[in-house]
């Protein structure tokens, strides 16, 4: 906001994101292509100092 030069208190900017941030979140969580019920994951190995 600075950048734009508008001067908030950090606590106007603490209650736009209480407010907003659910919306954005449900938008964002609409737009999501849909995903299978089940899914699984192959056996991973990882190496830890060369073990």
């Amino acid at each position: 906001m600075e950048e734009r030069g508008v001067n908030i208190d950090h606590g106007t900017l603490n209650r736009w994101v209480i407010k907003f941030a659910p919306l954005m979140a449900a938008q964002a969580q609409s737009r999501k292509k849909p995903t299978a019920e089940s899914w699984r994951m192959d056996e991973t190995y990882i190496k830890v100092k060369g073990k």
